[in-house]
């Protein structure tokens, strides 16, 4: 019979078993961000000055303030800055019990090869989020109060919103931050095999473009801003090439070493029979 359902019942039992780690698992991610964000919420009064600080050094001594013009506008703001704080806080504990779902299924030269993106993927991160807050913001905050003035007759003063504020410091932390996994994205396509170093080395020019034009689609619409994050992605371009150069030249070796070890033995079975 061509159909039985005791073989349906067979593959089904490792699948529930995969099922019921994933959801514990994701319990555990969830439980940690949900204390996580306990005790960021109690904070956020704190953390919340500590984004603010960027723009407190843009304005002139003791002439700075944010305003909300909706009732519930700074509560909403509270929870955002919980949360943001909360994720970035708890990624540790996610990453891990991910990582412990994936790991089983990976083999142990699998493992070796994707551990070290798990560990570059945050000190990416909190490098490209540390650029935009100690670099990107106070020079760009100071270029948009540069608009302050007098414009017929009137004057124009600047009253940022708390929510707006959150939202672009938001923006930057988020585009620089994701924008510095570039070399984890090149490094784990090469290893998968889908790039080579050769053909970025040929799209050169086009990456150069690419970068630009994202640059100028993930920051907000200023000259300085947009190179200030296009000039570090070209260089962390070029470096993922250089690191792919290092990894192709060391996985050839190999692969001649093996194509060696799998010669000499074929050469020993052949005397053994002869």
């Amino acid at each position: 019979m061509a159909f039985q359902i005791k073989d349906i019942d067979d593959t089904q039992a490792p699948l529930l078993e995969h099922l019921i780690e994933l959801r514990g698992r994701l319990m555990r991610c969830v439980i940690a961000l949900g204390i996580a964000f306990a005790a960021c919420l109690y904070f956020a009064d704190d953390i919340f000055g500590i984004l603010v600080r960027p723009l407190t050094s843009a304005f002139p001594p003791g002439q700075g303030r944010l305003v909300y013009t909706k009732l519930y506008e700074a509560f909403f703001v509270e929870i955002k800055v919980a949360l943001f704080a909360a994720f970035f806080i708890s990624f540790p504990i996610i990453a891990n019990q991910l990582w412990a779902f994936i790991a089983p299924g990976l083999y142990a030269r699998e493992k070796k090869a994707f551990l070290p993106f798990l560990i570059a993927t945050p000190v990416l991160f909190t490098l490209g989020g540390s650029l935009a807050y100690f670099v990107v913001m106070p020079m760009a905050f100071k270029w948009f109060l540069g608009f302050e003035g007098v414009s017929g007759g009137l004057k124009q003063e600047a009253l940022p919103a708390m929510g707006d504020y959150l939202s672009l410091v938001m923006q930057f932390i988020l585009a620089f931050g994701i924008s510095f996994l570039l070399p984890v994205l090149l490094m784990l396509l090469n290893r998968a095999g889908l790039v080579t170093r050769a053909q970025l080395v040929t799209m050169r020019r086009y990456v150069v473009v690419g970068v630009f034009v994202l640059a100028a689609v993930i920051t907000p619409p200023d000259v300085v801003t947009q190179l200030l994050l296009a000039a570090p992605l070209l260089i962390l371009f070029e470096g993922s090439l250089i690191l792919m150069y290092f990894s192709e030249k060391k996985e050839a070796e190999l692969r001649a070493e093996k194509a060696e070890e799998d010669k000499a033995e074929g050469g020993v079975a052949e005397n053994r029979e002869a």
